[in-house]
């Protein structure tokens, strides 16, 4: 069966590339084709009126027609442009770091509809929400598991022995978490507190309007992020470009808040 020349679907811009003088291909993360790439033609010239619809973290409705190669983009409405995400430069960092994982995370054409819903339900929250490091790391341990790398929280990764609340490490090679004595089996570890397995835990089996009542202090955030980023650095293989800027911006909040 012969697929329709023309077609329509939601999408959420994770990636612009430029392409000749007045072009771009964008990446779209779509809920039912997954991800795709297009071309949106004379979309950089001053007077385009798609551009505004295509904008990197807008959530819009996008007609398209297929091409040999590429296909291309005939039409585009916007059903969330997300403007808190564009008028705070933290908040963008945020929201960037968030497609950059979809993008890396995911391969072209692979349908994944609770992916995308995870990815607009972040969006949403990083809008409306005071605690964005709270929403990253829910988003990062639900993506973990939508992508097939849930990491293994309950029983040690070496021995499958049942996780006691004493300070274990978390292995990125092993997958999950090892306890004191299988600490030595595997280079390369984080520590990891109690509360910090707790919370890990915690974010991994609840839906957000659980998970949102938690409250964390700056220290035990900053060591969930070093083992999360460490974990994801790992199966990558290399470093999340968009954490230099969302850790500059956030150096020089730190700097401007001392007295």
């Amino acid at each position: 069966m012969t697929k329709p020349r023309n077609y329509q679907t939601e999408a959420v811009i994770i990636k612009k590339t430029k392409l000749g003088e007045a072009d771009r291909i964008l990446t779209l993360y779509t809920p039912h084709l997954g991800k795709i790439q297009a071309v949106a033609k004379g979309v950089r010239r001053p007077r385009s009126k798609m551009a505004g619809h295509l904008e990197l973290l807008t959530h819009s409705q996008i007609s398209l027609a297929r091409g040999r190669n590429l296909d291309t983009v005939t039409g585009s409405q916007t059903i969330d442009s997300f403007l808190p995400l564009k008028s705070n430069l933290e908040l963008t960092s945020y929201g960037l770091y968030a497609i950059e994982l979809i993008n890396q995370f995911t391969a072209d054409h692979v349908e994944n509809y609770p992916l995308f819903g995870l990815l607009l339900e972040t969006m949403h929250h990083l809008c409306q929400d005071n605690n964005s490091e709270l929403v990253l790391r829910y988003f990062e341990l639900h993506l973990l598991n939508l992508v097939g790398y849930r990491p293994q929280l309950e029983q040690c990764v070496s021995c499958h022995s049942p996780l006691q609340p004493v300070s274990n490490s978390f292995s990125p090679s092993a997958g999950g978490v090892l306890c004191p004595n299988c600490l030595k089996s595997q280079p390369l570890t984080h520590p990891l507190s109690v509360n910090a397995l707790k919370v890990l835990r915690w974010l991994q089996g609840s839906d957000w309007n659980t998970a949102s009542k938690l409250k964390m202090n700056p220290e035990l955030s900053r060591e969930l992020e070093g083992v999360t980023r460490g974990y994801i650095k790992y199966l990558l293989e290399r470093e999340v470009k968009s954490t230099a800027w969302l850790d500059s911006l956030r150096g020089q909040t730190e700097q401007t808040a001392l007295p």
